[in-house]
């Protein structure tokens, strides 16, 4: 029974840990309850209380308890358009998903939301990448990224960038598939904090894992084609070697593996990382590659909208040209003007 204290009544409290941070809360507080006090939107996060992800039709009956450790998380901004006829046709399937876009774009470093969204229509993207992160739980007020990227128009992607270990990365997969929106995911686990290139056997351990439990798995890998072959036979829908060093803008620096990338696996090859203007992904494409997927070209291009669409309409044009067939390469000058009939 709660303890008179004049006129109020104290009420008996329970203290446990939300997101890293200490927290008190009224006994009985269940996390329907909580969430509602923070303003979360129960469809869009997932919960996991005690190292265990609460199935979202348990949230009103899940009472929380003194010494309780919850992560909530949601999506942050991390890492449309019409078509050509052509491009209608010739659709990229990633493990089922089939996207009339071959660009993919991230959503992280644009000065806000609103930004984020007008270079996402500018790009043409229908898949964008999206990171898993606490939601706030200080600020109820704090706008949320999905307010702006609709999940019914577009297909979110989640990544686990930032994780450094295969564990680390298959929570966190399992998070995001926990919040409702997809079980896609774009897989990450990044070996070394200043290159930020992949632990290859991490991500091969992980990728193994989430696909088993259903996961539509894509990974961030390096440009090695042995690495490559291998997620492809754990199940991968696709492989997403790097270009260059994530953020680096330094265009394609292999582009031999990334031939030899294409001729290992039948899944599709979408470079990804290090794409720093519009002549990367063309290149990329003219290539063969099935799709590009970038975020610092363009939100940290001077005018991010302007570059979206460049980003874009490289894209097409590399793809159509990789379709239509480039000559071949001569060392000398072949006329292209007919030689009979010249007035001599």
């Amino acid at each position: 029974m709660p303890e008179a204290d004049g006129s109020r009544t104290k009420r008996a409290m329970v203290q446990l840990v939300v997101n890293g941070e200490s927290r008190r809360l009224d006994e009985n507080t269940t996390v329907a309850e909580l969430l509602d006090a923070m303003g979360a939107h129960s469809q869009r996060v997932a919960v996991e209380l005690n190292l265990q992800i609460l199935d979202k039709g348990s949230f009103g009956d899940t009472i929380l308890k003194d010494g309780d450790r919850l992560e909530i998380i949601g999506f942050v901004g991390g890492g449309g358009g019409r078509s050509v006829r052509f491009m209608k046709e010739d659709f990229l399937n990633i493990g089922g998903v089939q996207l009339a876009s071959r660009l993919i774009v991230g959503t992280g470093k644009y000065k806000d939301f609103e930004q984020t969204r007008l270079a996402i229509e500018a790009s043409g993207a229908e898949m964008v990448t999206v990171a898993v992160r606490r939601v706030n739980i200080i600020d109820r007020d704090k706008e949320n990224l999905l307010d702006y990227v609709d999940p019914k128009k577009y297909k979110i992607l989640p990544n686990t960038a930032g994780c450094y270990s295969a564990e680390e990365a298959v929570r966190t997969a399992r998070l995001a598939r926990a919040a409702g929106i997809t079980n896609l995911v774009k897989l990450e686990v990044i070996g070394d904090q200043k290159t930020l290139f992949p632990d290859t056997a991490g991500l091969v351990e992980a990728a193994k894992i989430l696909v088993k439990e259903g996961f539509i798995v894509l990974p961030y890998t390096n440009d090695d084609p042995i690495v490559a072959k291998r997620l492809e036979d754990v199940g991968c829908a696709c492989v997403m070697p790097l270009a260059a060093p994530i953020g680096s803008g330094l265009g394609i620096r292999n582009p031999y593996n990334l031939q030899i990338i294409r001729q290992t696996v039948r899944i599709p090859v979408i470079v990804d990382a290090g794409v720093g203007t519009a002549s990367d992904a063309a290149v990329a494409m003219e290539m063969g590659c099935d799709g590009v997927l970038m975020n610092t070209g363009i939100a940290g291009a001077n005018d991010p909208i302007a570059m979206a669409e460049a980003m874009k309409l490289a894209v097409r044009a590399g793809r159509l040209a990789y379709k239509a067939g480039r000559i071949p390469k001569k060392l000398y000058a072949n006329a292209s003007s007919p030689v009979e009939g010249l007035i001599e």
